[in-house]
């Protein structure tokens, strides 16, 4: 009889320590949530830097997300400088940010401007810089949406089909071809950087960079060789500055596929091998949407979408063999079989 009490007594302390810890869990999440909520909206950036008047350059703005940006941006009240290398379409975003603004106090035209330029050019990105600075007094946002894409596996791109040695001429061919890739998606970010980050140190109270890469600079996809290798450099390249420059508030957002034509002017001028990325791809302006608020929210690491690509990175990474399944969801969805 006292055994029997005495187990269900211990029995009954048990479940209620275990009650009694998850309650304190639960409690401790909830506050933590709370604290972390009212910490974010405390130190937005929108609180140091009103969204009107905020001056933002965007390079890579004639079309995809860096247009979409450049649109919601002054849709809000911001000055945009809208850089890019085609210029006819240069003018029609510039008209496109005029009728997004129409309707917010305070602004005038002269408050969007289009510059036709190549951010892998030190004249034409000093240029941008000196128009900035004359014209505006400096620059709070920088937005590096420039790159190139490339899409051939890389044996393919030398002209090999089996097992056969590559030639020459397609080593070369693919020395040349990783050079263009390089200097889009590498090159002009560093030359972005190097020209821009003492701008923004001197002339804005809380100067900010986002760097739009993809995430495949951090899960390796096949026919992505060169895209995702240079992508990769270049998110390092920036991740190293934002701990060298912490006065700057950098963001780092890795989308998935997104629609649009990105693809057709691949450097390699291989084929689209995924499904209609017009048809399954993220639509340009919830990309663009979602990468302001994590400007203004000073979110330094993004994924999109979160599910499933924050949990394919952690299994590739972190969980040995089960990255063979990420590789096989690669292969599959590149439609690439060896």
């Amino acid at each position: 009889m006292g055994s029997t009490f005495l187990a269900t007594t211990s029995d009954w302390i048990s479940k209620l320590l275990t009650w009694v810890t998850w309650k304190t869990f639960l409690t401790l999440l909830s506050a933590f949530c709370f604290v972390r909520v009212v910490y974010d909206e405390i130190n937005k950036r929108t609180q140091r830097l009103p969204m009107i008047g905020e001056r933002v350059l965007i390079l890579g703005a004639s079309s995809g997300v860096g247009r979409a940006m450049a649109k919601q941006y002054a849709a809000r009240g911001a000055r945009v400088c809208v850089v890019g290398r085609r210029e006819a379409l240069l003018a029609e975003v510039r008209e496109e940010c005029l009728q997004a603004r129409r309707d917010v106090p305070g602004t005038a035209d002269h408050d969007i401007a289009a510059l036709p330029g190549d951010f892998t050019s030190v004249a034409d990105m000093i240029n941008i810089r000196t128009f900035l600075e004359e014209a505006w007094g400096g620059l709070d946002t920088l937005v590096v949406a420039a790159g190139v894409s490339a899409l051939k596996p890389l044996l393919a791109v030398t002209g090999v089909q089996g097992n056969e040695d590559s030639t020459k001429e397609g080593i070369q061919r693919t020395v040349d071809i990783a050079a263009a890739a390089t200097r889009g998606n590498y090159v002009g970010p560093l030359i972005a950087a190097v020209t821009l980050i003492p701008t923004l140190s001197r002339t804005s109270k809380a100067p900010a960079i986002l760097l739009l890469n993809s995430v495949a600079a951090i899960i390796p996809a096949p026919t992505r060789t060169l895209y995702a290798s240079t992508k990769a450099a270049s998110l390092l390249l920036y991740q190293a500055l934002s701990i060298e420059h912490p006065n700057i508030a950098f963001t780092h957002f890795l989308p998935a596929t997104i629609e649009g034509d990105f693809r057709a002017s691949a450097v390699d001028s291989g084929p689209v091998r995924e499904l209609d990325p017009n048809k399954h791809g993220l639509k340009r302006e919830k990309v663009a949407k979602r990468a302001i608020e994590a400007v203004d929210m000073g979110e330094k690491n993004v994924i999109m979408p979160f599910i499933p690509y924050h949990f394919a990175h952690f299994l590739y990474w972190m969980m040995g063999p089960s990255g063979s399944v990420v590789e096989s969801m690669a292969r599959k969805k590149y439609n690439y079989n060896v």
